[in-house]
């Protein structure tokens, strides 16, 4: 047996909000729109992964979720454009990734991330 996908689920409400922030900001496509509940999905194959964390390397909160991107500066910009707050960064941490903190519509705090190396 393998795992074949890992999804987060996030309880909202506010659905069309969320579009705004992981399809205007984040370029997901939506998958699946069955009204009470939305699945967004990146272009692309990568392996399901799930982190287990007691805190964050950086000492700031640990994020929601941690989305890696391959046009960081252009989500950073989208995100300051469409008025979301960033919490923390940009910054390149120590480990080899650059990255900044957005809470979403949902309030969720999301982890924007690139390799540096």
């Amino acid at each position: 047996m393998a795992v074949r996908r890992v999804v987060t689920n996030i309880p909202a409400d506010r659905l069309a909000e969320a579009e705004t922030f992981y399809s205007g900001v984040l370029d997901m496509r939506t998958v699946l729109d069955l009204v009470w509940i939305v699945t967004f999905a990146a272009a692309g194959v990568a392996a399901p992964q799930l982190s287990v964390t007691r805190q964050d390397g950086s000492g700031v909160s640990v994020p929601d979720l941690s989305i890696e991107v391959d046009n960081f500066d252009e989500v950073h910009r989208r995100a300051v454009a469409a008025g979301f707050v960033i919490e923390y960064g940009p910054v390149v941490e120590p480990w080899g990734i650059r990255r900044f903190y957005v809470r979403d519509p949902l309030g969720r705090l999301v982890g924007i991330l690139a390799l540096t190396t």
